[in-house]
């Protein structure tokens, strides 16, 4: 996997859980108003282990105009949930596991989200690449900033389900 562009592009490396790596990071100040208007922070602070694909502010930035501020709204709380969600997988896949999963698939694994979906992982140029269901992708840019309960892989694009 990638190693961070910045420091700045990463979540805090350990002692918190995954939202306080979310909270501690400039770039992802998005992906935590969302997270909070979700109502998932209760359930993203649980004792895991999650692996969370953390898109950064700019990845935010690419959705088309309005798409952000319209998941926001109360009325899409659960397309907002199920969007945030399908960032998530049960478990600890570090950069060592996932590699691992996509040698032994044959050069692609596929990681079934707590939402229910499926990402498709494979490796593009020494980077890890993640493709959704609708056949988007987002790389990886930073991975393994472990938390107490998992660990986040910073992206460049938000995914959908």
């Amino acid at each position: 996997m990638a190693a961070p562009d910045a420091v700045a592009d990463a979540p805090a490396a350990a002692g918190g859980d995954v939202v306080d790596g979310a909270i501690a990071s400039p770039d992802h100040t998005t992906l935590v108003a969302a997270v909070q208007a979700a109502g998932l922070v209760d359930t993203l602070k649980g004792t895991g282990p999650f692996t969370v694909f953390a898109p950064t502010n700019a990845a935010f930035d690419k959705l088309p105009a309005g798409t952000v501020d319209g998941l926001l709204e109360p009325a899409a709380k659960d397309q907002l949930t199920s969007v945030l969600t399908y960032h998530v997988v049960a478990g600890n896949v570090d950069a060592a596991e996932l590699t691992r999963q996509i040698e032994v698939g044959g050069g692609s694994a596929t990681l079934t989200t707590v939402q229910g979906g499926t990402l498709t992982a494979r490796v593009d140029g020494g980077n890890v690449v993640l493709t959704d269901a609708k056949g988007g992708t987002s790389t990886v840019t930073a991975a393994d900033l472990r938390q107490s309960n998992g660990v986040i892989h910073v992206i460049d694009t938000v995914l959908m389900p």
